[in-house]
């Protein structure tokens, strides 16, 4: 999957769609990622220790990966990647993505 925890996407298909947000988590089993801001659903939630009140709480869904594409900040559209092998000054071979429009390396935010 080449979408991972902390990139910027946008939906591209279904009732969010054109939507922009940033991934929080990646449910790579399941194929699906969770974004910021979309597919929001409203949970009934009981009355526990960690949250004495309950009640209807609105939070993100998880959304099948095919209907999310990588956001290229700087062309402000939704590009599509794929992977190059680089070889750093050391000689060590590591695998990163690429802008498959422009070749531009992607770079993530990625979050610990």
């Amino acid at each position: 999957m080449k979408i991972r925890v902390g990139d910027t996407v946008v939906v591209i298909a279904g009732k969010d769609k054109g939507k922009t947000g940033e991934v929080l988590q990646v449910l790579a089993k399941e194929e699906r990622v969770i974004v910021e801001g979309v597919n929001m659903v409203t949970k009934h939630v009981k009355p526990s220790q960690a949250d004495p009140e309950g009640g209807i709480v609105n939070k993100e869904a998880p959304i099948h990966v095919s209907n999310v594409a990588f956001y290229d900040s700087k062309s402000k559209s939704a590009v599509k990647l794929g992977y190059k092998v680089s070889v750093d000054e050391n000689g060590k071979k590591t695998k990163v993505r690429v802008n498959k429009k422009t070749g531009a390396e992607v770079d993530s935010k990625k979050k610990k």
